[in-house]
């Protein structure tokens, strides 16, 4: 019963982080809301693996965190230098 409550807590989360995901002024208010949406996935898939008594929810949801937080990183660099590959700004100035 504790868990299912927990479940819609963090199912009343993530309902909020959307609102905030197309409310949000700037473009870092968005992508932190992605960034949060996705902290609260892992929430939920290992809440429910909890529930159903599968352990393996476990390693789907750290394999998902993980790809939360590559894909944010990447997501703000490109923001920043609008290329995801070499182009950073030390690798131009090493160049010259």
């Amino acid at each position: 019963m504790m868990f299912a409550v927990a479940i819609i807590a963090v199912f009343i989360a993530m309902v909020l982080v959307l609102v905030r995901l197309y409310g949000g002024p700037t473009l870092y208010d968005r992508v932190i809301a992605v960034n949060s949406f996705g902290t609260h996935t892992v929430l939920l898939i290992g809440l429910i693996g909890f529930l159903t008594e599968r352990p393996e929810f476990l390693d789907i949801a750290l394999l998902y965190a993980l790809i939360n937080f590559v894909g944010t990183i990447a997501i703000l660099k490109f923001f920043r230098y609008r290329a995801i590959g070499d182009k950073s700004p030390l690798n131009e100035g090493a160049k010259q």
